[in-house]
């Protein structure tokens, strides 16, 4: 009997049963006991953070975009256990939407008729109703002025030969058809007329010269770095243009709701406002 070959045979698996050992044992440390790192402990709290937190829903006119979205900033710093989301849009939609059972806690409109209307369905706490702003309607060209627009009554011109307005079902666009019908150029001018969706739409069109002008909102001129040519005054608006906000009946958050409105009637959110060329009207 070869009794050399026999002991290196057993020599040989006494080695790959120890290997096979220390395989298993390092597979096991680094399951149990290896810390996890940094970015998997960020990741492990902020999913924490974001599942403990309460989301409000808040419907908001699309000229409050970019005064919103900064205050959104503001509000959750002081409200770390509360989240923001927002539905941007013309103010006659979004009253379609929470007509069709949209979830949402807080209603921001550009005009009080929508505003109005909700609160006669009794889908709003009346009791939370409040104006929060006042704009400016305004006639806006891009940064140049090609056609020399300088007054409402130039849109009549023959060298103007496209005009962006809202839609009927938009308050940017109501406010625009009674000015010009104020005027006594309404008619005449509607071989011209292009119709956007939302006053972001219309913005968007003289930005890109798709238009040669457009009615909008003062904010939403200077977001988006237009000139304003002429300022709608009394004689062609019959009201201001003031900006309600309220709670809605049926909001799954009606305590938070109220804190953002209350949020939103403070010092950091009229100075914000105010930045955007907003008119706070709870200074």
């Amino acid at each position: 009997m070869n009794f050399k070959k026999i002991a290196m045979t057993a020599l040989a698996g006494a080695l790959l049963i120890g290997t096979a050992g220390c395989a298993n044992n390092n597979k096991n440390d680094n399951n149990s006991n290896e810390p996890m790192s940094n970015s998997n402990v960020a990741k492990s709290n902020a999913a924490t953070d974001t599942k403990d937190k309460k989301e409000l829903t808040v419907f908001a006119a699309a000229s409050m975009t970019e005064a919103l979205e900064e205050l959104k900033t503001e509000f959750e710093k002081e409200n770390p256990n509360l989240s923001l989301t927002f539905n941007f849009d013309s103010s006659g939609t979004l009253k379609t939407q929470i007509d069709s059972g949209a979830d949402c806690d807080v209603f921001v409109s550009a005009a009080q008729k929508q505003m109005d209307e909700l609160e006669k369905e009794d889908k709003i706490d009346k009791d939370t109703r409040f104006d929060l702003l006042e704009n400016e309607v305004t006639l806006a060209v891009a940064e140049g002025n090609e056609k020399g627009i300088k007054d409402f009554k130039d849109l009549e011109k023959d060298d103007v030969e496209k005009i962006a307005l809202g839609n009927s079902d938009v308050p940017v666009g109501q406010y625009s058809e009674e000015i010009l019908k104020n005027l006594g150029i309404w008619d005449k001018i509607q071989d011209k007329v292009t119709l956007g969706s939302n006053v972001k739409e219309v913005t968007s069109w003289v930005s890109e010269k798709a238009a040669d002008c457009g009615i909008v909102y003062k904010t939403d001129a200077k977001t988006a770095g237009l000139e304003t040519v002429a300022v709608a005054d009394d004689s062609m608006l019959e009201n201001k243009v003031i900006y309600p906000a309220a709670l809605l009946k049926n909001s799954k958050n009606p305590e938070e709701g109220k804190k953002y409105l209350e949020f939103l009637k403070g010092k950091k959110a009229s100075e914000i406002l105010d930045k955007y060329g907003f008119k706070p009207l709870n200074k």
